[in-house]
This record gives structure tokens, C-alpha cells and sequence, in this order.
């Protein structure tokens, strides 16, 4: 019997990947919402229907889950054990983290492979 490595939980809906002009149209009262800015961009990602106006790109057909639990930060490796896993099955990832947590992000086309595969390495899918 395979050790249980950590309860990855599935998260219900549609993300989109975007670049807004600015963040004057996000909903950061939506369920998900996590935003990025840098020097040369601003980023989203949210439930495909918080998708604001002004996004001048966008990719959707996302599906995501994260990891269950507050993670300590210093616990290592647990990013690149899952991302391992899927990418030995060709199955790519948009990850985020958070205070509490990790978040992968994969195709629709790939999700329920990614969860079968993570499933079958030991960790429990909820």
C-alpha cells in the first residue's frame, strides 16, 4: 500500500490566465482571485466568469486544485514533487502560492489525468 503524501483538493469551475491594463475591474471579493504585477506586467488569474473587461490577453480552459492544509514554510520540495509527477506524464502547470497553500493550475484537456496520476503516486484527491 502507497504512503499517503497529501490531500490535493479539487476546486470547482473555469480559470482564466490574464493580463489586465490595470486592476481597476478586478473583483477581489470573487472566490479566487490572485493577481501579480511587475515592471513589465500585470497578472490574473480567476474563475472564468470574474474575467474583468480590460484584459488586453487571456487564456482559458484551466482547471485547478491545491494543496489542503496550511504548509509551513519550511517545508521543501512539496511544488516539485507534484510538478515532477506530471510533468514524467507530459501534463503541464501553471502554479501559484499563497500564505497558506500551493495551487496547480493544468489544461481542462489534462485534469483528470494530472488527479488520476497524483492519485495513483500516493496522494489523496478530495
Amino acid at each position: 500500500m502507497k504512503e499517503m503524501l497529501m490531500e490535493l483538493k479539487r476546486i470547482d469551475g473555469d480559470f482564466s490566465v490574464c493580463k489586465p491594463e490595470d486592476f481597476s475591474q478586478v473583483n477581489f471579493h470573487a472566490a479566487y482571485c490572485f493577481t501579480g504585477k511587475t515592471d513589465e506586467e500585470n497578472s490574473l488569474v480567476c474563475l472564468t466568469e470574474d474575467v474583468p473587461e480590460n484584459v488586453t490577453e487571456r487564456e482559458d480552459g484551466w482547471k485547478g486544485f491545491r494543496i489542503q492544509g496550511v504548509l509551513d514554510f519550511s517545508l521543501v520540495g512539496i511544488l516539485a514533487g507534484i510538478s515532477k509527477i506530471l510533468a514524467e506524464n507530459e501534463i503541464g502547470i501553471f502554479a501559484l502560492s499563497t500564505y497558506n497553500t500551493d495551487y496547480i493550475f493544468t489544461k481542462q484537456a489534462d485534469y483528470e489525468k494530472a488527479l488520476k496520476v497524483l492519485g495513483e503516486a500516493g496522494y489523496y484527491v478530495v
